[in-house]
């Protein structure tokens, strides 16, 4: 059955029984939150999460006798609204984790888990000695390579950037796992990333959630969405499986995964052909429009689109009629939806349906995607020159610059690379181990090196194929400022608690490599050797970004954070930052890149014959990415990993509740205790990527390095398409 109506959810009341579904406390501020400013002893910080997230909450931490008790929601914040999510209330766990990375460690040999203790001085001293020792043998500092992206996303945090290019030219893994085709998509199209504020939802009339599970991964937009729903808009979910955001929606839509661009065509036939188009909207504000709804008309029918996303027609017809009509409508677009080889393309027809239907710079409307826009610091701990002399990669100019590899090929890449090769890996942020594809090459790479130091707080699977680990403060114990790629709220971040044990921060690190480096060779770093970390902080604030929030000092912002003075809805003003300052349906650039010029739709990869099951490895509820899983708490809730299987594809393999299944390709296996279940289709399994705690669990064993279609203008490099993985399942 592809079309589920919601039956059991209804009001306010609805809402709140089911509050633990999303993991956040529906009160705005606990009884000890109120009483805790009051106690003798209890001083109250203001922090900010940095994880990635699109939250990016605000918080409140209460110390007493220097001891981070609890951690709240920030009511000053009208986006986190004094909530938590389930993983925010566990950073108490986190901070005094006895897993926790206490002190620089070496581990000899790699891989061995024979760990020895060593102090700061000896780990920098080793560090510095191999960085220089190399230089010396191949004339740079190229065979050095930096793999860092999201685990902590505080600006201060791009000093790892920093510390790299301070000793010279690098090789860097650029791009980015997550989002790469949509950030391109909407760049051709509109001119680059910009959403309407979350908190418009509650403006909208209709809501499309595309591919987001925002109940698990973004439950602060979804009070916007539940009020819009309670003053009647409708809710409509569109996923290959019946997430808990979907049972929230009016309707959901089981859609074949990767064929979001065929359903969209779909919609836009219908509108085309019942004149539901805003004309005056889209020849104001767009160009190429003609060429596409010509495409559109010759190409495109509902039979087809019903045929190619398992969805009915009069479905298709409800949905963009509805859609069409319902002004201002939103649609919300899931990063999940464009992991694939046609993904980027299937966001760009999305977007043109925002354009027909006039729903782009409306309150209420967008298609919204992500945004960069309160970005823009100073970047002070990242911006760091090369020591004098320095040799990289030379240009036809006679400069010198860094080495780019693929981080979504990084295995293939940096093993491909011999003038120079690289010895040396500097990670930090990352847990490619875990979280990379080609999970064999990932250690077969990481056993080429001379060297491989890791910066991170719990011994995960990267940590186990290093040879130093330096342990890395947590939040609660640095100074940062953080914004989001979401909503429009800016946050400085405290220092509640000294550092634990001897952890430091990426910017500490890079300061004690520098004066280790600089002892041993004067001259060969260029990072400043000392500072206090508020300064660090505070050098990051610009003109633009008090004019932005409304300030003229930083310190304003431990009062509370600050929302930017945006307007609420993206595009409002008509500006598009396109060449032509248009909304470009017809985008040369695209056509440049060797994309198609025009939202056409482009074939979704198939199944091979022997490996007949697509393998969907989303986001959990229970952490992000590598990081909370692990922790006692999460681990009682959630003690190990599950495949959830359709009963009916079960049934075919033998496969019962609990057997262990192997789930294969010829890339590699995994093992997985079953889950049978009908919120997954019969040709989908899907299980949640994440590092457990003592255990060999990796979904990316099975998934190859395989390109979206999109990503190179934005970020170097074209995402990845993770979904579309492809597998063969048998009874372990």
């Amino acid at each position: 059955m592809k079309i589920t109506r919601r039956q059991f959810i209804g009001g306010t009341a609805a809402v709140t029984a089911g509050a633990g579904l999303f993991g956040f406390n529906m009160l705005a501020e606990s009884d000890f939150a109120r009483a805790a400013g009051a106690e003798a002893g209890v001083k109250t910080f203001r922090n900010v999460c940095p994880r990635n997230c699109y939250d990016t909450c605000a918080q409140i931490s209460y110390v007493e006798d220097g001891v981070l008790k609890k951690v709240e929601g920030d009511p000053k914040s009208t986006y986190t609204n004094g909530k938590l999510c389930l993983k925010g209330y566990n950073y108490t766990r986190r901070v005094y984790s006895p897993d926790r990375i206490k002190y620089p460690m070496k581990q000899t040999p790699r891989g061995s888990g024979n760990w020895e203790r060593i102090s700061w001085d000896e780990a920098m001293n080793t560090i510095a000695g191999k960085i220089l020792d190399l230089k010396k043998r191949y004339g740079s500092t190229l065979p050095i390579c930096m793999n860092k992206y999201s685990g902590n996303f505080g600006i201060t945090h791009y000093g790892i950037e920093g510390t790299m290019s301070s000793i010279g030219y690098t090789t860097r893994a650029i791009g980015t796992p997550c989002w790469p085709a949509g950030i391109d998509s909407q760049t051709y199209d509109f001119g680059t990333i910009v959403n309407n504020d979350p908190e418009d939802f509650v403006n909208a009339n209709y809501i499309i959630l595309w591919g987001s599970n925002c109940a698990w991964t973004g439950v602060h937009s979804l009070p916007f969405i539940t009020k819009a729903q309670e003053r009647g808009a409708k809710v409509v979910a569109i996923d290959p499986v019946l997430t808990s955001t979907a049972s929230k929606a009016d309707l959901y839509i089981q859609i074949n995964t990767s064929t979001d661009g065929a359903l969209a065509l779909g919609m836009a036939r219908y509108i085309l052909d019942h004149d539901l188009v805003d004309w005056d909207y889209v020849q104001a504000n767009s160009i190429g429009f003609a060429e596409w709804a010509d495409y559109v008309k010759k190409n495109i029918t509902l039979d087809w689109a019903a045929e190619k996303t398992g969805i009915p027609k009069e479905i298709i017809i409800q949905l963009a009629h509805e859609y069409a009509t319902a002004k201002p409508a939103s649609i919300w677009v899931g990063y999940g939806m464009q992991r694939h080889t046609n993904g980027g393309q299937n966001v760009r027809i999305i977007d043109a349906l925002g354009l027909m239907t006039g729903n782009i710079g409306k309150s209420g409307g967008g298609i919204n995607y992500a945004h960069l826009e309160t970005w823009g610091f100073n970047y002070h701990a990242m911006v760091m020159p090369a020591p004098e002399g320095s040799v990289g990669m030379a240009g036809p100019d006679g400069t010198h610059t860094d080495r780019s590899v693929n981080m979504n090929n990084f295995a293939a890449d940096v093993q491909a690379l011999t003038d120079p090769p690289v010895k040396m890996l500097w990670i930090a942020a990352r847990n490619p181990v875990s979280q990379d594809p080609d999970t064999h090459d990932i250690i077969k790479m990481f056993n080429s090196m001379e060297l491989v130091v890791t910066v991170d707080s719990f011994f995960n699977k990267t940590v186990e194929q290093s040879d130093i680990v330096l342990p890395a403060t947590t939040h609660f114990e640095d100074w940062d400022v953080m914004a989001s790629y979401w909503h429009h709220w800016v946050g400085v971040n405290q220092r509640a608690i000294d550092p634990m044990y001897e952890s430091k921060s990426d910017v500490e690190i890079a300061m004690a490599l520098s004066k280790a480096m600089n002892a041993l060779e004067p001259g060969s770093c260029t990072y400043p050797t000392e500072g206090d970390p508020e300064e660090w902080t505070a050098k990051e604030f610009n003109d633009g970004v008090y004019n932005m929030l409304g300030i003229t000092d930083y310190k304003e912002l431990l009062a509370g954070p600050r929302k930017a003075k945006f307007s609420p809805a993206a595009w409002a003003d008509g500006k598009f930052r396109t060449p032509s300052g248009k909304f470009e349906v017809h985008s040369e650039r695209a056509a440049q890149n060797g994309l198609p010029a025009i939202p056409i739709w482009v074939e979704e990869m198939k199944a091979p014959a022997q490996y007949p099951i697509r393998f969907m490895t989303p986001h959990p509820q229970h952490g992000i990415h590598s990081q909370f899983q692990n922790l006692d708490w999460m681990m009682a809730a959630n003690p190990e990993p599950l495949l959830e299987i359709h009963p009916e594809l079960a049934a075919r393999h033998g496969i019962a509740e609990g057997d262990q299944v192997r789930v294969y390709n010829d890339l590699g296996e995994v093992t997985i205790k079953a889950h049978l279940t009908r919120t997954t289709s019969p040709d989908v399994i899907v299980s949640y990527e994440a590092w457990y705690k003592d255990s060999p669990f990796n979904v990316n064993y099975t998934v190859k390095a395989i390109p979206a279609d999109m990503g190179k203008l934005a970020t170097g490099m074209d995402g990845i398409a993770f979904h579309d993985n492809f597998v063969a399942i048998e009874k372990a």
